[in-house]
């Protein structure tokens, strides 16, 4: 008779499965943890647009899982989940190597979603990883190289056409940043920068319409118009085709081809197929085909199972497939994976949004924070950033030492609650970026818990 197999198996490395790591290993959990991820590298999404860019470096970006859960005790292995048996309780790895779980986090994420249309997968360039930033980085300096060596005008305008596919978040911050870099590139190479041109193609009557960053549209819209060259939007648009040198979409019953040797696909996602491949029945998932969860984020047949971030989806609630849910939803499941070890029951797990941040070009954003106050320009970069780097796995504990202090002497000492808005360039002005971002939202986050009290 086998021994039971008290260890905790998480697959995937992204906010949840990472965060849901860290937590355990915080928390002391009593059970042995393993994190399975194919790559090497965590993989910061929300600012991989200033990996591309140049904007930040590798490590702070991308960096290594062995550095994050060093002394974690946490155990990675770097590997290719081939199958999940739920029956058996069993993880199979494409190397052969196979680990049963007492427990286990399914925190996959989703994947580029193409949606059937013609050869996209084929020629459009997705923008989920580090190797999709670099592929798109040396695709976009060969064509800018070749359109300063071209007489051809066609073919020209051709290789200094980009098109992006979606209009939610992702597309809008891919166009904003591609339309503030790549005529400086070009323009260092000599070319005539005003020759590039970005065009957004988006199937919805509004760019960001029915996303988290709605609220962000308008300033969205004419900040787009200010890049360095303007963002062309072509709304009612849909793609039919994707072919090397041109896009085709329909636009009002009509077909129209758009010239361009660079399509990037940013419109959807899809069910990871490992998660396809779960024997959940359909009445189990959403209409997307994600499992369907407990509010305590277990599966429904399966309560010995995780699962959280983009992957799954809780019963009778709908939450954004964002950086912010998945996190929290990371220490929500460490926090029940303890309280099961120690023979507790499970709490339901709490998600507050606490906002949107969205990038809007180099040094230049918008953010929505609590839906009480909203600021663009370079503050809002600030913000972002600073938000976003004090997320960052390891470095949190330190940053926040920091944070705490300037919060204290910025806000407790030198600014008015009441007048949060233009007193926040300010803080920009005096801390700069960094740690903005963290001391706006946890003021602000006191403030609305003071007015709750109230009430």
């Amino acid at each position: 008779m086998n021994s039971p197999v008290y260890q905790t198996v998480i697959v995937g490395g992204g906010f949840t499965g990472i965060f849901t790591a860290l937590h355990l290993a915080h928390q002391h959990y009593p059970r042995s943890v393993i994190l399975i991820d194919k790559d090497e590298r965590f993989c910061f999404k929300p600012l991989l647009y200033e990996y591309f860019d140049g904007e930040m470096d590798s490590f702070q970006v991308l960096p290594r899982f062995s550095e994050l859960l060093k002394g974690s005790g946490v155990i990675f292995v770097q590997d290719t989940v081939q199958s999940i048996d739920l029956h058996q309780r069993e993880v199979k790895l494409v190397s052969g190597n196979s680990y049963n779980y007492s427990n286990l986090v399914l925190a996959l994420g989703s994947v580029t979603g193409y949606h059937q249309v013609e050869s996209a997968k084929e020629h459009a360039f997705p923008f989920w990883t580090q190797e999709d930033a670099i592929a798109l980085d040396r695709h976009l300096r060969d064509c800018l190289q070749q359109a300063i060596q071209t007489e051809d005008s066609e073919q020209r305008r051709q290789l200094l056409t980009v098109v992006v596919v979606g209009g939610g978040a992702s597309g809008v911050e891919m166009a904003a940043t591609l339309a503030d870099f790549l005529p400086h590139w070009y323009g260092a190479l000599g070319g005539n920068s005003s020759e590039i041109r970005v065009v957004v193609l988006h199937h919805g009557k509004a760019i960001l319409e029915g996303d988290i960053n709605d609220p962000l549209r308008l300033v969205a819209e004419q900040e787009l118009k200010k890049r360095t060259v303007p963002v062309e939007i072509i709304l009612e648009a849909e793609a039919t085709a994707v072919h090397p040198n041109l896009i085709e979409y329909k636009y009002h019953d009509q077909v129209e081809k758009l010239p361009t040797f660079t399509t990037i696909w940013t419109a959807g996602t899809s069910t990871h197929p490992l998660i396809k491949d779960l024997p959940i029945s359909q009445e189990r998932r959403d209409h997307h085909g994600r499992p369907l969860v407990t509010p305590t984020l277990q599966l429904l047949d399966f309560p010995e199972v995780f699962a959280g971030g983009d992957c799954a989806a809780i019963q009778d609630k709908s939450l954004p497939p964002t950086a912010q849910v998945a996190y929290q939803q990371g220490a929500d499941i460490a926090r029940n994976l303890k309280a099961l070890a120690l023979g507790e029951d499970p709490k339901p797990a709490q998600v507050n949004i606490r906002g949107t941040l969205l990038k809007l070009g180099i040094h230049d954003a918008a953010a929505n924070l609590f839906n009480i106050f909203e600021v663009a320009g370079e503050p809002a970069h600030l913000i972002r950033e600073g938000t976003y780097l004090t997320l960052l796995p390891t470095p949190i504990h330190d940053f926040q030492a920091t944070t705490e202090w300037l919060d204290e002497e910025i806000f407790h000492h030198h600014l008015d609650p009441h007048n949060v808005g233009k007193k926040v360039v300010q803080a920009v002005e005096l801390v700069g970026a960094g740690v903005v971002g963290v001391i706006v939202a946890r003021r602000l986050l006191r403030m609305l818990g003071d007015e709750e009290k109230r009430e």
